[in-house]
């Protein structure tokens, strides 16, 4: 189980990284996606297929700017086959401007998510499944 938990633990470290830069979709997100389409739960939505994240992906990076994800823990909860269902916790810290508001506001929190990842791909494991399960704000944090 080692290389693949070595395998999943960057596969949140490029994620996160993809999300804290604004990456281009289709050079770095895309590919760490399932093919045939993920189902992300999220907060706020629940968007299915490539083009559903997609267009969630292109509304909040709108929304939020200097955001900083830091990955605290990533567990393998179960394996089966090809698959894995992986406890994610990050840290998530963003700034959004809501106009007319003088200023911006930040958003602090820890975000625990389970994932769902595929090995099938021959070079590296894809999201398909990926769940916000819970929110924590931080002391002095903005909420959503």
């Amino acid at each position: 189980m080692g290389t693949r938990l070595e395998a999943l633990q960057t596969l949140a470290r490029d994620w996160y990284l993809a999300l804290d830069v604004h990456a281009g979709y289709e050079e770095k997100i895309r590919p760490m996606l399932a093919l045939d389409g993920p189902e992300m739960v999220f907060p706020e939505a629940t968007v299915y297929g490539l083009d559903g994240f997609l267009g969630w992906y292109e509304g909040v990076i709108r929304i939020f700017f200097d955001e900083a994800h830091t990955v605290q823990s990533v567990t393998v909860q179960s394996e089966s086959g090809d698959s894995a269902v992986v406890g994610v916790v990050v840290r998530w810290e963003a700034s959004r401007w809501q106009p007319p508001a003088a200023a911006s506001q930040r958003i602090k929190l820890l975000a625990y998510q389970t994932w769902t990842v595929s090995f099938a791909h021959p070079e590296k494991p894809v999201i398909t499944r990926y769940t916000v399960d819970r929110l924590e704000y931080l002391p002095g944090s903005a909420t959503l």
